[in-house]
């Protein structure tokens, strides 16, 4: 079929947001290990009992700055958004 997009637009994009931070297994949260997986950190294995502070950090970003600064990124260019978004990291 021809598809006619606004504006005479020859490409359509479709922006999703995934948003997991602060779903992550941490002390702080009450598991028994830190975060062992979907991690950056090569080889990384969960310290029972004892924080790890370099995953936190990690995760730390994405809620506490990197999110919020992609929001208002697309908010100032009027870019719409679909967050695909973790319950509990949203609560957290």
């Amino acid at each position: 079929p021809t598809v006619h997009w606004p504006g005479g637009a020859k490409v359509a994009l479709n922006l999703v947001l995934n948003y997991e931070e602060g779903a992550e297994n941490c002390l702080l949260h009450g598991d028994g290990e830190s975060e062992k997986l979907l991690s950056e950190i090569v080889g990384a294995g969960a310290i029972a009992g004892q924080r790890h502070a370099n995953m936190e950090s990690l995760y730390d970003y994405g809620s506490r700055s990197g999110f919020w600064r992609l929001h208002e990124l697309l908010l100032r260019k009027n870019v719409p958004c679909t967050v695909f978004a973790v319950g509990m990291a949203l609560e957290r």
